[in-house]
């Protein structure tokens, strides 16, 4: 038989999305490397109802910091202080982030230490709360660097669209209108009340993604603008220089024991029950990467790695997003309720929550060590795409030959998802050949540029799901394998989380 060689075709270099977005996020990443600077557009706000509400007992502080200001002999610091309780009892909100921002001046000539760290945190969160209004976030400074940030994206889109050769004058024509659905869900989101509850953009954005395509429709022109794989990949690429190395190991292997235990399982137990409801190989990997790794860039990892139907992608992407809101909210509930040691709460959520903007919600309603210790747990998973990602390429190309056949190291690199290397190579340069300054430097901004490349993603994603669809594929056996397996893996993960950030088979870490 006739050995058929694929050979590389290098115009996939420039004609697939998975190259483009590694081309694009380096770029992204190493334009603020060479030193460039962006402000994003801020979106938190409250409303005056809500201010005052949280400013009934702050009268009452300020008089007690004020008293303790003038038994220490910080007669200006005490001076503010009582100028801002003045201003609270007017209820004038202008007012009142005035003298704030007045007690956090005089607060750096204090003489003593705790009233200076006291008297700073009181006027700095006052002020920022004061200044929070609906009026600033659509304020003309505001809303010009919202527009600089739609002309870049939209630039970067466009010229990515235009070298694929996939409707570039379309893409222009809808991408505003992705842009600014995606605005109006960070504005949703930056509220205080559902900041407060973890209502968190991404949720918006699905969300009004979903209303849109059930309730409204979506025109032609606009479909060509709607690029999930290819918002969320340049948004992988930028996660990647996140992920770092050095940080995961300043916290110890703890993380990543959990993770390898809890993945090997959950994976096993999704493939089998989605085996057994009837569904293929190719869709039990997919839903089996997504509900053990970390939901939507496992599931397009595996999509890719497997060559798998990008309907059951999607598919898999709206089961994790819908999966994950109540997992968002009633988690920490729990983890509080049950007085949970916030290690052992942080564990339970990165491990099973399947998206890393979820973790970090979820994670900061069950308190800032639990925070820290979810966000840790999330990373050490994320690391494990990759290997996911190349283990089950190896899988189907073995499976996928004819019987005799050895498969090429050349089939396994066409099916390994190319954006998964950019993201592997950010985090390589970003760990080991920058400083840790000069990297955070860097992701302290294009941490925000990535989650505007995810929010479109999530937006897009809900753009293109249609409820009558989700229920009747497969007849809801996806649906049905992805819940059990999830189901499993939030008892699985706390029984593991008790074990290894509890204290019984290691000391319980400190972060």
């Amino acid at each position: 038989m006739a050995e058929n060689k694929k050979k590389i075709d290098f115009t996939t270099l420039w004609k697939k999305d998975d190259w483009m977005s590694v081309w694009i996020g380096f770029f992204i990443l190493i334009i603020f490397m060479a030193g460039a600077t962006f402000k994003l557009p801020g979106w938190k706000w409250m409303t005056d109802g809500a201010f005052f509400e949280k400013s009934v007992t702050l009268p009452a502080k300020a008089e007690a910091l004020a008293k303790e200001a003038e038994e220490k002999g910080d007669l200006g610091v005490q001076a503010a202080v009582m100028s801002l309780k003045t201003a609270l009892e007017g209820k004038d909100r202008k007012a009142i982030g005035t003298a704030a921002g007045a007690l956090e001046k005089a607060a750096k000539d204090a003489k003593d230490k705790d009233i200076k760290k006291k008297a700073e945190k009181m006027g700095k969160d006052i002020k920022s709360d004061a200044g929070n209004t609906a009026g600033k976030v659509f304020s003309g400074e505001n809303m010009t660097r919202a527009f600089w940030l739609l002309v870049g994206m939209w630039v970067l889109g466009g010229i990515g669209m235009a070298i694929m050769g996939l409707g570039f004058g379309k893409f222009t024509l809808g991408f505003p209108i992705v842009f600014i659905l995606s605005a109006l869900a960070f504005f949703v989101s930056g509220n205080s009340v559902v900041n407060y509850y973890g209502l968190e953009v991404v949720f918006w954005a699905l969300i009004f993604g979903l209303i849109i395509s059930n309730f409204v429709g979506i025109p032609e022109w606009l479909k060509t603008a709607i690029k999930t794989e290819f918002f969320i990949k340049i948004g992988l690429v930028l996660l990647g220089a996140e992920v770092l190395f050095t940080t995961i190991a300043k916290v110890g292997a703890y993380g990543m024991i959990q993770s390898i235990i809890v993945i090997v399982a959950v994976f096993y137990v999704c493939f089998w029950v989605a085996k057994k409801l009837g569904l293929d190989d190719e869709f039990a990997s997919i839903l089996g990467t997504a509900v053990s790794i970390c939901g939507v860039s496992a599931a397009i990892a595996a999509g890719g790695a497997v060559k798998g139907d990008q309907k059951k992608i999607s598919h898999t992407i709206s089961l994790v997003l819908l999966c994950a809101i109540p997992m968002l909210l009633f988690q920490p509930l729990i983890a509080k309720a049950v007085g949970m040691l916030p290690a052992v709460a942080g564990a339970w959520i990165g491990g099973t929550i399947d998206t890393t903007g979820a973790v970090v919600a979820a994670g900061a309603i069950a308190g800032e060590a639990a925070m820290a210790v979810a966000v840790v747990v999330k990373m050490a998973q994320n690391v494990l795409i990759g290997f996911a990602a190349f283990f089950l390429a190896i899988w189907f190309t073995f499976k996928g030959q004819a019987a005799g056949e050895k498969p090429s190291l050349m089939e396994i690199w066409f099916r390994f998802p190319k954006f998964v290397v950019g993201f592997i190579i950010a985090s390589i340069v970003f760990s080991f050949f920058m400083s840790e300054a000069s990297a955070k430097a860097v992701t302290g901004i294009t941490a925000g540029l990535r989650g505007w490349w995810f929010t479109m993603a999530f937006l897009c994603i809900g753009l293109e799901t249609k409820f009558k669809e989700l229920v009747a594929m497969g007849g809801g056996r996806p649906a049905a394998a992805f819940l059990i397996a999830q189901v499993f893996n939030i008892i699985w993960t706390l029984i593991f989380a008790y074990l290894i950030f509890g204290g019984v088979l290691f000391p319980v870490p400190k972060f």
